[in-house]
């Protein structure tokens, strides 16, 4: 996530310029070549996916979308009471925080889609909408929800049409809506009444009238609103815990992309739709595939898989690959692909996706060593020579550029360090980078094991070892913990972060050094501990009280890396008490306002002070994954707005 560069959260957007764009497609060159074909069994997992009713269209969540036919149902609300100009919402979308815009307050969200229910606050009114599957139909009900505000009634606006240039239509006949395609013909039908509108901006074919009473949608056949709350009723999900709250902020965060006939779990919606359409960070998208693992195993795959297919030709991951073709063709970001992949055959136990994601996970492994590598350490970079590179990211061969490799983008940790401008590298023996990365190598070469791959098999271990030794020196025994090394000068560099516990994934530390890493550092309360855990810079550093992304914000990866590193020691009261504040964090907006929030402040636990944190971005949930993991029946996860 690169908060400098354009972002949905500054209201600017990114696109590619056209003259590149057709250029790189006549040469056949770069991020725009040819991608890495599916395998049969990737093939059926994306085919299920994409099937069914769902929130499928990134540019709204109250809109139902039919795959494979690309069907589309969508709510609009009509305020009637604005003065001089009457204002039409024809689409609701996630974590808006404009003067003005709506506010969706999401709830349970299974899934499959079988079942979603939601909150809309707009122009001083609100309405619930709830969708549940009965058989292969779609049920609808939207229910406003008073005291009104308004001094008119609003309007129920609800269109139809087809998605994505898909073949068909939609039109009115009658007392229903038919959707047509040579393969089939599908019903649309109302409960409300309609009423005639004035200079309504729809051109589908759509029903509208007044909203006074719940009105239902259903598609087969006519329902009554009482027959659409008994489906509602049949399909609502039970339950609370961490594991269902998971599933629903990834069923929001899921949708499909039409470009490349995938389903995919971006961040979020707001960074998709700034972005063009999609937007798939490196280890954003490794931790959604952890988050799938919980209930979904073909999202995990597609999550997972999907990142790995939009390798560069250089050999790597890019930090983010987006709508248009274009990716980071300068760098990559923290290597947490072999260690997802693997946690995901040992949870399913299926070969075949040892088989599909190794070359590519074997070849971001070696990048790393044959370009990031510097009197035996790694380093972060930015390659400016890469070509092509995307003519609207100006921070490619740039410092600002090696601290996005990081995926700490303003962290302090890059204040002040040396930087090559001619290599594009951070002359610092980087810590978290080499802990993520022995960890990758030792994953790998367990995968390479159970491929039967002994010469990679051997390779990547010689490699982990390697690494492994260069790592271990970077223990400050005076400091009690591990720290990044100035390359120039050859002294540590003071400054602690979540990243100093990462060596622990490596298993670098000794028993004796964990201990002490976490009795001085991470449970004390001047540094790592306290009400709200892991702030992003240690509490004692002076760029704490900056709480502006990661300059001493909480973040729910850096908490899940910690966890997981503890795992591989005798560190039980550790993990218990990062688990349960990790999911008291969580939990306090998302019981609150349904926010699940990109980082938190780690003074107040607030996610909304500042507009810098998305309000729903899916990794925030990894701190419920990490009680899920240390508590597999464990504490409840509230559901947002108290239902």
């Amino acid at each position: 996530m690169n908060p400098l560069s354009p972002s949905p959260l500054s209201g600017r957007r990114t696109k590619p310029t056209p003259f590149w764009h057709l250029l790189c497609l006549l040469l056949g060159a770069g991020s725009l070549g040819a991608e890495v074909p599916r395998s049969a069994e990737y093939a059926a997992v994306q085919e299920r996916l994409a099937q069914g009713w769902n929130t499928w269209d990134v540019s709204s969540v109250a809109a139902q979308v039919l795959l494979p036919e690309g069907f589309t149902v969508r709510i609009g609300l009509k305020h009637n009471s604005a003065l001089y100009a009457d204002r039409f919402l024809a689409a609701a979308q996630l974590g808006r925080r404009g003067k003005g815009e709506e506010d969706v307050i999401p709830g349970p969200h299974t899934w499959d889609g079988s079942y979603t229910d939601m909150q809309v606050v707009w122009q001083g009114d609100s309405y619930r909408l709830e969708t549940a599957h009965d058989g292969g139909d779609l049920v609808m009900l939207a229910t406003p929800l008073g005291p009104k505000k308004a001094a008119l009634p609003d309007s129920l606006v609800v269109s139809a049409g087809v998605l994505w240039n898909r073949e068909g239509g939609a039109f009115r006949e009658g007392d229903h809506i038919a959707f047509r395609t040579g393969a089939r013909t599908l019903r649309v039908y109302w409960t409300g009444r309609e009423e005639p509108t004035s200079a309504l901006p729809v051109s589908a074919p759509h029903y509208a009238g007044l909203f006074l009473e719940p009105i239902g949608v259903s598609t087969g056949r006519p329902r009554s609103v009482e027959e659409i709350r008994a489906v509602l009723k049949r399909m609502r999900p039970a339950g609370n815990g961490v594991a269902q709250a998971i599933e629903s902020v990834m069923g929001w965060d899921t949708l499909y992309d039409p470009s490349k006939a995938r389903v995919i779990s971006p961040v979020s919606r707001l960074w998709s739709e700034g972005w063009g359409g999609y937007v798939l960070f490196d280890w954003d998208t490794f931790f959604a595939a952890s988050l799938a693992s919980t209930g979904d195993r073909d999202l995990a795959y597609a999550d997972a898989i999907e990142t790995l297919r939009e390798e560069t030709p250089q050999g790597f991951v890019p930090n983010y690959a987006r709508a248009g073709g274009w990716k980071s063709d300068d760098r990559s970001e923290p290597p947490v692909g072999a260690v997802t992949v693997l946690g995901l055959f040992r949870t399913f136990h299926d070969t075949w996706l040892l088989r599909d994601t190794f070359d590519a996970l074997l070849s971001w492994n070696r990048w790393w060593d044959q370009h990031r590598q510097m009197d035996g350490y790694l380093v972060l970079g930015s390659d400016p020579s890469n070509i092509p590179a995307d003519p609207d990211d100006p921070a490619i061969g740039t410092l600002q550029g090696a601290k996005y490799e990081s995926g700490l983008d303003n962290s302090p940790l890059y204040d002040h360090v040396p930087f090559d401008p001619k290599t594009g590298k951070i002359a610092v023996a980087d810590v978290g980078l080499m802990g993520l990365y022995v960890a990758d190598c030792q994953a790998l070469a367990q995968i390479a094991g159970e491929l039967g791959k002994r010469g990679e098999e051997s390779e990547l271990s010689l490699r982990a070892g390697r690494y492994l030794e260069s790592l271990k020196t970077l223990w400050d025994e005076k400091s009690g913990i591990f720290l990044n090394k100035d390359l120039k000068t050859g002294a540590f560099i003071p400054r602690m972060a979540p990243t100093s516990f990462y060596p622990l994934l490596a298993k670098a530390a000794t028993p004796e050094q964990a201990a002490r890493m976490v009795r001085e550092h991470l449970l004390n309360p001047s540094e790592f501990g306290g009400e709200w855990m892991i702030p992003s810079i240690a509490r004692s550093d002076p760029a704490f009280k900056d709480q502006e992304y990661w300059r001493g914000r909480i973040w729910g990866p850096m908490n899940y890396l910690v966890y997981l590193g503890l795992r591989n020691y005798d560190q039980p009261e550790a993990r218990r008490e990062l688990a349960s504040k990790s999911l008291a964090l969580f939990n306090k907006e998302w019981a609150e306002k349904g926010h699940v929030h990109e980082n938190y402040n780690a003074i107040t636990g607030e996610g909304d002070d500042v507009t810098s944190s998305d309000r729903f971005y899916h990794w925030g949930a990894l701190l419920g994954l990490i009680d899920h993991l240390e508590n597999p029946v464990g504490p409840a996860a509230a559901q947002p707005n108290g239902r």
